[in-house]
This record gives structure tokens, C-alpha cells and sequence, in this order.
């Protein structure tokens, strides 16, 4: 009997002792769930910070890809007008932007720059094409050789962004036939 009572006594102390274990062991694996949410939360808010510096990047590099693109067809145009010339090419400047006349047999090919955009047409047409958008600059001038009279364009187009590291500015050249 008496290991009995001994039994009892120590059951109610080891079952003290056993349920203040559970309440701490529990108590903490809490505290550890908190810690792990709040790690995986800074984790996702850097990651999306991330994704979302890379997607801005990546239209930025779409924008600048179309406006390269854009400016080089129209270079290359210019080059293919420029060397159809049939007679000699005339550029006038005045205060509203410059025009370029490129005569081409019977007609003429007119290349304007005017409020931030360079435009073509054919004489004999009515309406302006729009061939080059969002135009800081444009200056197309003769550029006379040892030899030949060669024409250039140096054309820069605005900026999409305010703070940019290379201007976006591109030189065409190209050299009319002969006329005699």
C-alpha cells in the first residue's frame, strides 16, 4: 500500500511537471510560427520588389526598343530618298522647323520637322505621314566632301524617362547619284 500512496503523490507531480512542459513547448512553437511568418513576409515583399523593378526595367527596354526601331526606319528612307535623288536637293529653315525638298523625276519628296515630329510627303500628295515621332531634334544638312556631297541627318529623340544615361540620337548619311 504504501508503494500505492507513493504513486499517487508522484503522478500529481509528474503530471505537474508534464503539463507545465506542454504549456511552454506550446508557447513557443507559437512564438516560432510568428517568426517564420514574419521572415517569409519580408522575403515576399523583397521579392516583389524585385519582380515588379525588373518588369518596369523591361518596359522601359520595350519603349527604348520601338522608338530604335522606329528611328531606324525612317533613316533608312531618308537614305533610300536621298539617293533616288534625280536633281539637287534643297533644305529650307525658318522659325516653325526646317523642310527638306528631294526632287524624284517629276515630283518631289518633302521631309518637315515641325513640333516634335518629323513628317513626309510627296509633293503632289495632300497629306503629311508622320515617319518619326517624339523628335527632340532634327537637322538634315549638306555635308560637302573631297569628292561627292554627301547629306546627313542627326536626329535625337526625347527621352522616356527623366534621367537617362545615353541620349537616344542617331546620325543618318547618304550620298545622291551624280546629276549632271
Amino acid at each position: 500500500m504504501k508503494s500505492a500512496i507513493r504513486n499517487p503523490q508522484s503522478a500529481t507531480v509528474r503530471s505537474g511537471v508534464s503539463a507545465t512542459r506542454r504549456l511552454s513547448v506550446a508557447g513557443y512553437m507559437l512564438f516560432e510560427c510568428l517568426v517564420y511568418i514574419s521572415v517569409l513576409m519580408i522575403l515576399l515583399g523583397l521579392g516583389f520588389g524585385a519582380f515588379y523593378s525588373c518588369w518596369d526595367k523591361s518596359k522601359s527596354l520595350r519603349y527604348h526598343a520601338d522608338d530604335i526601331s522606329r528611328a531606324l526606319r525612317a533613316g533608312e528612307q531618308w537614305r533610300a530618298d536621298i539617293r533616288g535623288a534625280t536633281g539637287r536637293i534643297v533644305a529650307h529653315t525658318d522659325d516653325d522647323g526646317q523642310m527638306v525638298e528631294i526632287p524624284r523625276g517629276t515630283n518631289a519628296i518633302l521631309y518637315v520637322f515641325t513640333a516634335g515630329e518629323v513628317s513626309r510627303k510627296l509633293a503632289s500628295a495632300e497629306h503629311w505621314t508622320v515617319v518619326l515621332p517624339k523628335v527632340n531634334t532634327s537637322r538634315m544638312h549638306a555635308d560637302p566632301r573631297t569628292r561627292v556631297t554627301a547629306w546627313r541627318w542627326d536626329v535625337e529623340l526625347v527621352p522616356t524617362r527623366a534621367q537617362v544615361r545615353i541620349l537616344p540620337r542617331f546620325t543618318f548619311e547618304a550620298v545622291p547619284p551624280a546629276v549632271r
